[in-house]
């Protein structure tokens, strides 16, 4: 079977990916809106900010290069919205920049984005 070269994940397998890299953060509560509608939410209480992701091409490239260039650009193509506080938002990602993933982490997250789960 030949496999493509970029992975389409399951809204599924993008939440399950979200949880595992961001549930480490203590931070104000925020969220993310996946393309079909399901949320993935971290903290207590409703979040601050929340970042919606339009489709799993976008997701792709946000988890390949989590960079704030790479978020930025997203946002003014127009592929993530950001809803809430701004101003948290920009506090969070703040906290974001620091997350710290070993290669081995980053390579075995990428290979999880070719499962349908």
């Amino acid at each position: 079977m030949i496999t493509p070269l970029t992975p389409t994940p399951s809204s599924a397998r993008a939440a399950a990916v979200l949880s595992e890299v961001f549930s480490p953060l203590r931070t104000a509560p925020f969220a993310f809106r996946l393309w079909d509608g399901s949320e993935v939410r971290f903290g207590d209480g409703p979040p601050v900010c929340t970042t919606v992701i339009k489709s799993p091409e976008t997701f792709v490239r946000l988890i390949r290069n989590p960079s704030p260039y790479a978020f930025a650009e997203a946002y003014i193509n127009s592929d993530v919205d950001l809803e809430g506080d701004l101003f948290a938002t920009m506090e969070l990602a703040n906290v974001v920049e620091e997350l710290q993933l070993s290669p081995a982490r980053k390579l075995r997250i990428l290979l999880s984005l070719w499962a349908r789960r």
